[in-house]
């Protein structure tokens, strides 16, 4: 197949959304698909919507293609476009603003319900994320659920050497993401300033909304924890690699995410999760078994979970082995490409040879 490829800025960004379309790129690749990426400026979400107007975009849509895969993320530049276009599009779906309690969640959902009325399918990186499509009027036949592997990292790591981290003190936390409001650390800093346990915090990740990372540290040395949280933040992998082996518990408390690869990318490494309960995180983290789900912005339940951890060590070894198995049972990259694949060949042309 002759496939394209649209996303807004550089495909080398470090997120996941980027990290899961470039695998993408390089399976269908190696699957023998031609596949023609086309780069759009980024754009925030009202400039985007101006884009619509812009025959330049347009221009820079006309390739010669089976079939095009788009980022949802680019949906904004997107919406009068795809009707213009000689080739079925597929759109690859990570997180959708209409999942979101927001103040314009409104504006979102409707904006979103019309761009995915232009695809004639849907790729979603969870079941949940799936639901939202589908409820915004996709026909659940013209989609798959393929999630991203968690392998970026892939550590060696055996039962023995959990159970034997799982006894060290303190109670090593990890956090990793942008340091946003829907990232949840002000909640976990909470949560952790009112813990009965003797646990330490590392923050790994970059200030993407820098008032907010100004009320993170306001609230951190409020409630005396400036000797018990890093703030490390952004990490080359080799430096984040080497946080999470020497952690026992990831905790990132998101109001919401699309499916939550960081989650599976800690059970890599042994760490059960402390999670929301809204979202795709649900489709990684077993509650009670792989971690522990919390209600958004519930601090109480966050110092609930750290301090059971912290008193019951055998438990956390115990979870963080029922975490690393989960991490072991899940797909594969390829496995994920052969998915979106056979979308890709429903949904093309007929004649296309695949």
């Amino acid at each position: 197949m002759r496939v394209g490829l649209t996303l807004y800025g550089d495909i080398d960004e470090r997120s996941g959304g980027f990290r899961y379309d470039r695998k993408l790129l390089e399976g269908l690749r190696a699957a023998g698909d031609t596949v023609e990426l086309v780069e759009l400026p980024w754009r925030r979400y009202p400039r985007g919507l101006l884009d619509n107007v812009s025959p330049r975009l347009r221009n820079r849509l006309d390739v010669d293609v089976d079939v095009m895969l788009q980022d949802e993320l680019a949906h904004p530049s997107l919406l009068r476009a795809n009707r213009q276009l000689p080739y079925p599009i597929v759109s690859i779906v990570h997180h959708l603003r209409a999942s979101e309690s927001r103040r314009l969640s409104p504006l979102y959902r409707a904006v979103e319900r019309r761009y995915l009325g232009t695809v004639d399918g849907a790729v979603c990186n969870s079941t949940t994320t799936r639901d939202v499509v589908t409820g915004l009027g996709v026909d659940p036949e013209s989609t798959v659920v393929a999630p991203p592997a968690g392998d970026q990292f892939d550590p060696d790591l055996d039962d023995g050497t959990i159970e034997h981290r799982a006894q060290e003190r303190p109670l090593r936390v990890v956090f990793v993401g942008n340091v946003t409001p829907r990232k949840g650390l002000k909640t976990l800093v909470e949560g952790l300033s009112t813990a009965d346990a003797d646990a330490e915090l590392t923050v790994v990740g970059r200030s993407a909304d820098e008032g907010y990372a100004e009320t993170v540290r306001h609230c951190i040395h409020r409630e005396g924890l400036a000797d018990r949280v890093d703030l490390a933040g952004e990490l080359a992998d080799g430096e984040l690699a080497t946080v999470l082996r020497s952690s026992h518990v990831l905790a990132v408390p998101s109001r919401y995410e699309g499916f939550g690869i960081v989650y599976l990318e800690g059970m890599g490494f042994g760490l059960p999760a402390v999670a929301s309960r809204a979202g795709g995180a649900t489709d990684v983290v077993t509650d009670g078994e792989t971690g522990v789900l919390v209600d958004p912005e519930d601090s109480a339940a966050i110092a609930r979970a750290l301090t059971r951890f912290d008193a019951d060590r055998d438990r956390l070894a115990s979870m963080g082995k029922a975490a690393r198995r989960r991490y072991e049972s899940h797909p594969d990259w390829r496995e994920t490409t052969a998915r979106v694949r056979g979308l890709l060949e429903s949904v093309a042309a007929p004649g296309v040879v695949t």
